[in-house]
């Protein structure tokens, strides 16, 4: 028998189980972990039920009426639970929210399921998203546009959708002019005041200069008065409507449409309206711009963020990984000091990546930024250009983060080359560079690509270093707008990473913020598995390309 497991043990059959076990539990915990972070962030832009009911903190106390939509249930401890009058060892409660923050000054509570009584799911109730102060929920009972006022009627509902629909655009409008057109042209005064600033220090502010740089300042200033006196019409429309509704303990709260992002009535649609607002709140969580605190509206400041640094990191980090692959492999002597170097390039790959976040803050913004300033942006001083966290820095700090997986992988790819090849392309008069550049180079491009793409997938998850380098909770502008020159690589940018740990740990609304960080967590997920994906395809077809050109 001894002789038998001595046997079994020696042909590697138990390691080979052992290994596919591992490997079978390591894939169930990744797609239950995706699955949990999809389920607990995609059902939360499901409209849920809203629930009006009567509620006793204790069978003594007297009824709350409450109004909200059940978020999360759980069973806890008599004690957990306040050491309430209800029987039972454990007991179920409810998280309600409730919205009308600026009513009760709550947006959560828990309730005990043993004291809600009367329970209702009535038609009419709606909620109302707005832009500041979370979820109102109520019941609309009359409207007031332009000083006439509707009470409620069958129509009530249709009029006050119209009103939303209206004051949306009016409301987008005011945003085009104030973050678009008042924007660029404070951009383009503030280069005007850099620009005379500039001729000061050269002593070259001569009076024809000045002359023409305040023409400009003025054509600019009445293109800004014709746009604020635009604005003040609209907010005069926008401030002029806004409706009245009902709480649940009847209360009667007037609220301004300006402040109205939609309202819906989730208890009446049925379910193709459902399935209709889902995917409108699933683009606005892709396309919008954040709100409360980020806890709502959407993320695309923080994708496009993303997207753009990582675009530009990857035009840094490519030639500078291939071309040290290529002298590494193709031109260095393979001495000690070469395998040195390569033993340094493994370990670059090791070191925390806080590290390199404190190396970009103290030499490329504190050094290098602030002598780009001395040199380039005088005028601006002591206000810094590049000088302080911003795009281009943390995009050369993840550039040198991930260049090592570019070079391992290029390295790779080289060593896999036939040396034939090489002699054949030197023996038919090529030279050295031609054969690199025409033949080599091309069959490599495999690895090449691939550890470009899996640098790229490490530098979209990254959060430590660029928290010291450029990135913040709320950028007012993105990277790239449609003032000259057009990208601009000094400005601070949002990040999905960043995004994840300031809602989930920075948040004033904790609960509010929680589906967020799990919606936000599977999209930067599904990124980098894509990225993933898209390196193993290119990888294998460009492989199979060359394997046939070999053959061939």
């Amino acid at each position: 028998m001894n002789l038998r497991i001595k046997n079994w043990f020696d042909s590697g059959t138990p390691f080979v189980w052992l290994n596919a076990g591992a490997v079978s539990i390591s894939v169930v915990m990744v797609v239950g972990l995706i699955a949990l972070i999809a389920v607990r962030g995609l059902g939360h832009f499901w409209p849920a039920d809203i629930h009006v009911f009567d509620y006793y903190a204790s069978p003594t106390d007297e009824s709350v009426r409450l109004m909200g939509e059940v978020v999360d249930e759980e069973s806890v401890s008599r004690s957990r639970a306040g050491n309430p009058a209800y029987a039972g060892e454990t007991i179920k409660r409810n998280l309600i929210k409730t919205g009308n923050r600026d009513v009760s000054g709550l947006d959560f509570r828990w309730v005990l399921d043993a004291g809600i009584k009367n329970d209702n799911l009535p038609k009419d109730a709606m909620v109302v998203e707005r832009h500041e102060w979370g979820n109102f929920y109520g019941f609309l009972t009359s409207l007031e546009i332009d000083g006439k006022k509707f009470q409620a009627t069958d129509s009530l509902w249709d009029k006050f959708q119209e009103t939303i629909t209206k004051n949306t655009e009016i409301f987008d409008e005011i945003r085009h002019i104030e973050k678009d057109l008042i924007g660029g042209i404070n951009y383009k005064m503030e280069r005007l005041r850099l620009k005379q600033r500039g001729l000061e220090l050269k002593e070259e502010n001569t009076p024809d200069k000045i002359k023409g740089l305040d023409d400009e300042r003025e054509v600019l200033q009445t293109e800004y008065n014709s746009y604020t006196n635009k604005l003040e019409e609209l907010y005069t429309v926008l401030n002029n409507s806004s409706f009245t509704a009902k709480t649940a303990d009847e209360k009667e709260i007037k609220v301004g449409f300006s402040k109205v992002v939609r309202a819906y009535q989730p208890n009446a649609m049925n379910l193709f309206a459902k399935v209709g607002f889902y995917f409108e709140k699933l683009w606005e969580f892709l396309s919008a711009d954040p709100r409360e605190a980020n806890t709502e509206g959407g993320i695309f400041p923080a994708i496009f963020g993303t997207v753009l640094m990582v675009m530009i990191m990857a035009v840094l980090v490519t030639p500078f990984g291939v071309i040290a692959a290529v002298y590494l492999r193709e031109y260095a002597n393979q001495g000690p000091i070469t395998r040195l170097i390569r033993i340094a390039v493994n370990n670059l790959a090791g070191v925390p990546s806080v590290v390199y976040g404190v190396f970009g803050l103290g030499f490329f913004v504190y050094f290098l930024g602030g002598s780009i300033d001395q040199l380039l942006f005088p005028e601006a001083l002591p206000a810094p250009t590049f000088g302080t966290p911003g795009l281009l820095w943390a995009s050369l700090t993840l550039a040198i983060l991930t260049v090592p997986v570019v070079i391992v992988a290029t390295e790779e790819g080289l060593s896999r080359v036939p040396r034939a090849i090489r002699e054949g392309s030197l023996a038919l008069g090529a030279t050295k560079a031609e054969t690199m550049w025409r033949t080599v180079l091309p069959m490599t491009a495999s690895a090449m690509i691939t550890g470009l793409i899996l640098a790229v997938a490490r530098a979209a998850g990254e959060v430590a270093p660029l928290m010291l380098v450029g990135v913040v909770k709320l950028a007012p502008s993105l990277g790239v707008d449609g003032n000259a020159p057009f990208l601009h690589l000094d400005r601070k940018f949002m990040h999905l990473g960043f995004h994840i740990y300031d809602v989930g740990f920075q948040s004033p609304n904790v609960e509010a913020a929680r589906p967020l960080v799990y919606a936000t967590a599977l999209l930067l997920v599904v990124l980098i598995i894509i990225l993933n994906l898209t390196a193993i395809r290119i990888r294998n077809s460009l492989r199979e390309k060359y394997r046939a050109a070999e053959s061939s």
